[in-house]
C-alpha cells in the first residue's frame, strides 16, 4: 500500500466532508451565489454552446484536417517571416466575433499543426480583443477616445505578449525552428482557394449567427441593418457552405440537400435560431461520417469532436467558478456571486496603481461573452469606476477569463499559461494607469 497515495485520498474525503458539513445553505449571500452560478451555466447553454462553440469547433477541424501543416507554419511557423506572422495573428480578431472561449479550438488547432507559440500566442489574444462590432460599440457608448485607446492597446499587446513569450521560451522555439527548416514540403491535396472558401463559409455563419444588437437605441444605420437581417445574411452564407459541401468536399449532393431541406423545414417551424443550428450540425457530422469518396471529410467530423472532448469540460468548470465568485452579468442582469458587485465598484475608482491592478484581475478572471463587456464596463462607470481601470478591464477581459485559462493549461502547460496571464494582467495595469493619466 502506497502510504502518501491513501494519505492524499484522506485528505480529500475529509475535505469534501467537512466542506459538506458545514455547507452555509442559510446564507443569503450563498444563495444568491448559487443562483448566479446556476443563471451563468445555463445562460451560455442557451445563448453560448450552439451557437458559438460549436461552429468554432468545426471550423478548428477544418484548420486540422484540410489546412496542411506547412500551410500553417507559412504563416505562423516558427521560421516565417515575424512580420508577417504577428501581423495577421494581431489584426485577425477583426474576421472573428468570437469571445475567450470560441477561440480556444481555432488556437489549439494552429498550435498543433506546428505554429509558433509567439503568433499563436498574438492570435489567441487578438482574437476576442479585436472584434471590430466591440471596438464600435465602445467608442459610441463609453466615448470615442476608449474605442480608439482599445483598438491601439489590443494590436499592441498581441504583438508585445506573443514577442515576450517567444523570446521567454526562446530555446524551444529554436528547437521548433530547426525541427521545421527539415520539414518536408507536402503539396495541397486541393486548391488553397477552395479550402479558404470552405474556411470562410464556416467563418461567416460563426460571425452573423452571433452578430450583436448595436446597443440600445439604435434603430437605424448599417449595424442594426446587419442585426435586424442577421438570419437571412447566414442563411445566404449556409448556401455556399452547402456548395461547399458538393463541390469542394464532393459529398454525395443528394445527401447534403437533405440535410439542408430539414435543417430549412426547423427553421420554419420554430421561432428559435438554435433548433435548426443543431438539425444543420448533425446533417453535417452525419453526411461526412458516412462519406466513403475522401477519407478527409470523415476526419473533418472526428477532429471537430476530439476538440470538443478536450474544450468543453473544462469550459464547464470554469463557467461555474466563476459564477460562483464574480456572479452572473449578461442581457441587462447583474446577480452577485460570493464576491459582491458593490466591493468590485468601490475598488476599482480612481487611478491608482491598485485600482488597475484590481480591474485586470477581475477582467482576467471574469467571463465576458462577445459585446457584453461594454454594457458592464457602462454600470461600472456609472458607479464610480476610473477611465484608467476601465480600460485596464477591456484589455484584460474579452481574451482572458478563468474557463479559457483552464483549457489553455491543458495545451501549452501551467507554466507557460501562468506567464501568458500575468504577461497580460500586468500589461493592462500599466497602460490602464496611464491612459488614465493622460485623461485626468
Amino acid at each position: 500500500m502506497e502510504f502518501k497515495k491513501e494519505i492524499k485520498i484522506l485528505f480529500w474525503m475529509i475535505a469534501v466532508f467537512l466542506g459538506i458539513f458545514f455547507l452555509p445553505i442559510d446564507s443569503t449571500v450563498f444563495k444568491t451565489a448559487i443562483d448566479a452560478t446556476l443563471d451563468l451555466a445555463k445562460w451560455y447553454a442557451q445563448e453560448h454552446v450552439i451557437l458559438c462553440l460549436l461552429p468554432a469547433f468545426f471550423i478548428a477541424g477544418v484548420i486540422s484536417v484540410f489546412v496542411s501543416q506547412g500551410a500553417v507554419m507559412k504563416y505562423f511557423g516558427a521560421k516565417a517571416k515575424k512580420w508577417v506572422a504577428y501581423t495577421v495573428a494581431s489584426v485577425s480578431g477583426t474576421i472573428l466575433a468570437v469571445c475567450s472561449c470560441t477561440i480556444l479550438p481555432l488556437f489549439s488547432s494552429i498550435h498543433k499543426r506546428g505554429a509558433g507559440l509567439g503568433p499563436a500566442i498574438a492570435f489567441l489574444y487578438s482574437g476576442p480583443a479585436i472584434n471590430i462590432l466591440a471596438i464600435i460599440l465602445t467608442a459610441r457608448i463609453l466615448g470615442f477616445e476608449m474605442g480608439i485607446a482599445r483598438v491601439i492597446g489590443a494590436v499592441l499587446f498581441a504583438v508585445v505578449i506573443g514577442s515576450a513569450m517567444s523570446f521567454i521560451y526562446r530555446k524551444e522555439e529554436k528547437a521548433k525552428r530547426e525541427e521545421q527548416i527539415n520539414f518536408p514540403y507536402v503539396p495541397e491535396k486541393r486548391p488553397m482557394w477552395k479550402t479558404a472558401f470552405h474556411f470562410f463559409a464556416l467563418v461567416l455563419i460563426l460571425v452573423f449567427a452571433n452578430w450583436g444588437k448595436p446597443g440600445e437605441g439604435v434603430t437605424s444605420g448599417g449595424l442594426y441593418w446587419l442585426w435586424a437581417y442577421k438570419w437571412y445574411i447566414t442563411s445566404v452564407f449556409g448556401l455556399l457552405l452547402i456548395y461547399s459541401l458538393i463541390y469542394i468536399l464532393k459529398l454525395k449532393w443528394q445527401h447534403v440537400i437533405l440535410a439542408a431541406i430539414v435543417t430549412a423545414v426547423a427553421a420554419l417551424l420554430t421561432s428559435s435560431p438554435l433548433i435548426p443550428m443543431v438539425v444543420g450540425i448533425a446533417g453535417i457530422s452525419m453526411i461526412t461520417l458516412i462519406d466513403k469518396t475522401d477519407p478527409d471529410n470523415k476526419e473533418w467530423t472526428i477532429s471537430t469532436w476530439d476538440f470538443a472532448k478536450q474544450i468543453m469540460p473544462l469550459l464547464a468548470i470554469g463557467v461555474v467558478i466563476a459564477g460562483f465568485l464574480l456572479g452572473s452579468t449578461h442581457d441587462n442582469t447583474a446577480i452577485a456571486g460570493i464576491i459582491p458587485n458593490e466591493w468590485i465598484a468601490k475598488l476599482v475608482g480612481g487611478n491608482s496603481v491598485f485600482s488597475n491592478f484590481f480591474a485586470s484581475i477581475v477582467g482576467a478572471f471574469m467571463y465576458f461573452a462577445t459585446l457584453t463587456e461594454v454594457p458592464i464596463l457602462q454600470g461600472l462607470m456609472a458607479a464610480g469606476m476610473g477611465k484608467g481601470p476601465a480600460l485596464a478591464l477591456l484589455l484584460a477581459g474579452p481574451s482572458l477569463s478563468l474557463p479559457n485559462m483552464l483549457v489553455i493549461r491543458g495545451i501549452i502547460g501551467t507554466q507557460k499559461t501562468t506567464v501568458y496571464v500575468l504577461l497580460v494582467v500586468v500589461m493592462a495595469t500599466i497602460t490602464g494607469l496611464s491612459y488614465g493619466v493622460i485623461m485626468g
